[in-house]
């Protein structure tokens, strides 16, 4: 990558020593190529996986190095454990270890710090918004979060934005698809898996000790609809149009719309379908953006917002770099 130069004058270098996808790794200290990348994975590189990537990686003992994770693969992120008990940087897009067992979460901000390296995962919760580093820095400098509250899937608020009555509740899961806003499989989103996850690193990282598993549910897809192959999922979704068209209608007499909302709480988290009201702070959020409220000791009678791009390949790129960029003390 390009050197680039910051404010103050100073001069650094980002250079690639490795990349990998689900097929092929390359690495190499000479740098690896961006401009040709998929051609150099295809012609240079070996056949991957995690013991590949775990051995090499450790192996090069680079200075200074970091491992970033833009997968969502639970075996990628079980290395994240090794890399930074030997010095290497972690920087995750990937939600998994974050939002794993608290055990596990703690133990790698434990070693982190131990080892005098990074692990960041700004992306997990907002793409690129500020939401984890904003966070941090309330707690850091003596605040407490008090209540959490916010949509943190880009997937259904573009889905509870595009509903009308030309475009049906099934036609918008597969406009999702097809905008690559939602998972490969749909029904990540729709669960509300990801916003779960999400609402637990906020939690932990405000202080609060959560597990996926404390957080209470209130789906708006039955059950049964999670079950089976994705085929059939696609096959019985259109016959959920009806009834979310006969409440969408009610919804617009009411001048309401729909938010899937997290909230923290007391220490307790939640995650449900709600209606809100041209007053409410999420009823104007528009297309896959995100919006989040923190009610602090500070920040009590009005809350913090934070709004904004909360899906997309680029702002997430964005947000990953800016974590390389922190790390590089830049």
């Amino acid at each position: 990558m390009p050197a680039t130069e910051a404010d103050a004058g100073a001069r650094f270098e980002v250079e690639s020593g490795g990349i990998a996808d689900g097929h092929h790794a390359l690495f190499t200290r000479a740098g690896v190529d961006l401009s040709r990348y998929k051609e150099e994975l295809v012609e240079k590189g070996m056949p991957s996986s995690a013991r590949v990537l775990h051995d090499e990686i450790i192996g090069m003992n680079i200075f200074n190095s970091v491992f970033v994770d833009c997968t969502a693969s639970a075996e990628v992120a079980s290395l994240y454990k090794d890399f930074l008990m030997n010095n290497i940087s972690v920087v995750a897009a990937n939600k998994i270890a974050a939002s794993s067992e608290y055990a596990v979460y703690s133990e790698l901000k434990q070693i982190a710090r131990r080892r005098g390296v990074k692990f960041l995962f700004e992306t997990n919760v907002g793409a690129g918004l500020p939401i984890i580093n904003t966070i941090n820095d309330l707690i850091n400098s003596g605040d407490k979060i008090l209540k959490i509250e916010a949509v943190l899937s880009g997937t259904l608020n573009y889905i509870f934005n595009k509903i009308s009555a030309d475009v049906p509740f099934s036609k918008t899961i597969k406009m999702a698809q097809e905008e690559r806003y939602s998972e490969p499989d749909p029904r990540i989103d729709l669960s509300g898996k990801d916003v779960i996850r999400k609402l637990v690193i906020l939690a932990r990282e405000a202080g609060y000790k959560l597990e996926q598993e404390d957080v209470e549910k209130h789906l708006f897809v039955p059950n049964d609809f999670f079950e089976g192959s994705l085929d059939e999922f696609w096959k019985k979704v259109p016959s959920l149009d009806a009834d979310f068209e006969s409440r969408r209608q009610k919804l617009e007499e009411e001048n309401k719309r729909w938010r899937f909302v997290a909230k923290l709480e007391n220490g307790k988290g939640s995650v449900a379908l709600q209606e809100v009201d041209s007053k409410h702070p999420f009823y104007g959020l528009e297309g896959s953006n995100n919006i989040i409220l923190l009610t602090t000791e500070r920040y009590k009678e009005y809350p913090m917002m934070i709004q904004g791009y909360g899906a997309g390949a680029s702002v997430t790129a964005a947000g990953v770099f800016a974590d390389i960029m922190s790390i590089a003390n830049i």
